[in-house]
């Protein structure tokens, strides 16, 4: 059984968090609080096969990753059957933001299809329910409960 640590995640966490194989399903920008949502499937765990001859399991839970004080989004993106899954995200090119107060990065999402980038001083990623075991790495759109950018996480 799987225990998750937390269920928010932040930028202080980069390096030990990884999005390999993770499916990325929407992205919204709330232009009156500077924040970009992307809706994702996180691959909390790899479970290795049990024996010869089976298959990986994956821990997968939907998420909400939230990019504060986000600008200067760029998408790159071609994808024949219209799906998005990353290879891996990057945290990039730290500069001092305008006023000099904070740091800003590049968080760029290595996609199979292309990438995405967003400059944003930092994120939360919301874990809106528990991870399920699952022989695929993302969950099916009713198993996740569809299209969501909540932040409210649903028993943990």
């Amino acid at each position: 059984m799987f225990k998750l640590e937390k269920d928010v995640w932040t930028e202080s966490d980069f390096k030990v968090m990884g999005w390999h194989d993770s499916q990325i399903y929407s992205f919204y920008a709330n232009d009156e609080t500077f924040e970009w949502y992307v809706d994702l499937d996180y691959i909390f765990k790899w479970v290795n096969p049990e024996s010869e001859g089976d298959s990986y399991q994956f821990y997968v839970a939907p998420v909400t990753m939230v990019f504060e004080n986000s600008h200067s989004v760029k998408i790159d993106i071609k994808s024949e059957q219209g799906l998005i899954e990353i290879a891996d995200l990057h945290m990039e090119n730290p500069k001092l933001t305008p006023n000099g107060k904070f740091t800003q990065h590049e968080f760029r999402f290595e996609c199979q299809e292309g990438e995405i980038v967003v400059t944003a001083t930092g994120f939360k990623m919301y874990v809106r329910m528990p991870p399920k075991l699952t022989k695929y790495q993302c969950l099916t759109f009713e198993q996740r409960g569809g299209i969501s950018f909540g932040k409210e996480v649903k028993a943990l």
